[in-house]
């Protein structure tokens, strides 16, 4: 009875593994092209902001000083 059990959560657990996996692998639904003229030269220059940008932010916080340890 008790492997009965253990077999029911197993087979429980993975259906709902999978049922997540198969909702994230999924494609978002594409958004509507913005209305402010968007062209799809427009549209490829956002990711490219958006790297550069994280870039920036890596290099920021790569130079910024650590706090020194207290020496006792």
């Amino acid at each position: 009875m008790r492997a009965i059990f253990s077999v029911v959560g197993l087979l429980l657990v993975v259906a709902i593994v999978a049922l997540l996996a198969r909702k994230q692998l999924t494609p978002a639904v594409a958004l509507p092209a913005a209305s402010g003229g968007g062209t799809p030269a427009a549209a490829a220059a956002a990711p490219q902001q958006q790297v550069q940008q994280f870039q920036q932010a890596v290099q920021g916080a790569m130079q910024a000083p650590r706090p020194e340890p207290d020496a006792k």
